[in-house]
């Protein structure tokens, strides 16, 4: 076996790496938005790398990775399974691991301790892919979406070449934990994979579960990262924690726009609305856990009338996006009814497993839906384009 250093042009799909005592450990928001937050859950949710992915061209058959994983465990909520690790050849799904401990290990420092969840200490652990064709092929490796992993060091028993995305459109997205794949039953078949696959461009994901709630320092990300297409799900974060009221909502959004518009002035820019979610149609949050028999599902502990002071619903916000980007002088920037990607008969045949989020097969449904209406006809992410998107933004910054 051939050890090959893990270096940054090897990673796609994060927006920095830090070196760490023991490797590189990817990040999905940079060290300047980190500053700006004192939520210790977010800063585990950006460190999972969804959507993150070792990325090269070999002829290998056999791969090893290790990685030191940190579970986040929530107090009253079951331990997570191990993270799952998927490898693509060619752009198609070949194996799928976990990591298992191949030595004594170290353990790692717990990472924080709050409230909220905890940082489980786990010792060095090894992925291993085998019987991969012995000929030149692109390699991805997933890490998991929900386990932040620190890359330690890679080995194949053949050469390799970090690959760039061969000219694909890179497509830039933000949204909530159904965006960050919760309930995807793997890293490269969360909805937001299964759409940039089917269309054939390059995700980063910033999909932050519990997180999408139009933070400025989250917009500033966005802002700064080269992209030709971007996009953002808006609303179900805002009604889950009962964040902000109507008059706050929109300047809100007119803001992370304008912001987003800073640095991609001519992209084409997409809001979607939140999926269906039926116990918040039209009752705001927030919303608490709830185990029935042993299922955890979620509900409001408001009822519909809380919602005449205000206060937002899914309702509230589909209508207020649907008037504000109508008015908005943008002729780049489109909606998408997130109820076109589930909706009612949906809900009916793949109901929500915790009354909140997709299960697998829902993740397919709207990936398909997403990479139809979006990518597909006339969408507004048709074409082949010709990188416009990173040319505006290095235009607008004076590059």
């Amino acid at each position: 076996m051939i050890d090959i250093p893990i270096t940054p042009d090897l990673v796609r799909g994060a927006l920095e790496l830090e070196r760490t005592d023991h490797g590189l450990l990817p990040h999905r928001l940079p060290a300047r938005a980190r500053a700006q937050f004192p939520d210790a859950y977010l800063a585990s949710v950006e460190a999972q790398p969804s959507g993150v992915r070792l990325a090269f061209r070999t002829r290998a058959t056999v791969i090893e990775l290790d990685v030191l994983p940190t579970k986040v465990i929530h107090p009253g909520f079951p331990e997570p399974e191990d993270g799952v690790y998927d490898l693509l050849v060619d752009g198609h799904l070949t194996g799928r691991s976990t990591a298992t401990v191949t030595g004594t290990g170290t353990g790692r420092p717990v990472r924080e301790r709050t409230a909220r969840f905890t940082g489980a200490p786990t010792p060095e652990r090894t992925t291993r892919f085998t019987g991969l064709p012995d000929r030149e092929k692109d390699v991805e490796i997933w890490l998991p979406l929900r386990e932040i992993t620190e890359l330690v060091a890679l080995r194949a028993d053949a050469p390799l070449t970090a690959t760039s995305g061969g000219g694909r459109r890179v497509w830039l997205h933000h949204g909530s934990s159904i965006s960050h794949g919760s309930a995807a039953d793997g890293p490269s078949t969360t909805w937001p994979a299964l759409a940039a696959t089917r269309a054939g461009v390059e995700l980063i994901n910033l999909g932050l579960g519990g997180n999408a709630l139009l933070d400025p320092f989250t917009a500033r990300a966005m802002r700064e990262t080269p992209a030709d297409l971007v996009s953002v799900k808006i609303g179900i974060n805002l009604v889950n924690h009962d964040l902000m009221r109507l008059r706050a909502f929109g300047p809100a959004v007119h803001g992370f726009l304008d912001t987003i518009r800073e640095g991609h002035p001519g992209t084409p820019l997409l809001v979607v609305s939140p999926i269906l979610c039926p116990f918040l149609e039209d009752t705001p949050g927030p919303i608490a856990p709830h185990f029935d028999g042993g299922r955890l599902t979620f509900r409001s502990v408001a009822v519909p009338q809380d919602g005449e002071d205000g206060r937002l619903t899914l309702t509230v916000i589909r209508d207020e996006l649907t008037r504000l980007i109508a008015h908005r002088d943008d002729p780049n920037l489109h909606y998408l009814d997130g109820r076109a990607l589930y909706g009612e008969a949906d809900y009916a045949e793949l109901p929500l497993p915790d009354e909140l989020h997709p299960d697998p097969a829902g993740h397919r449904r709207i990936g398909e839906r997403f990479a139809a209406l979006a990518f597909g006809g006339h969408g507004p992410f048709t074409g082949t384009g010709d990188r416009k998107g990173a040319v505006d933004r290095d235009r607008a910054l004076g590059r």
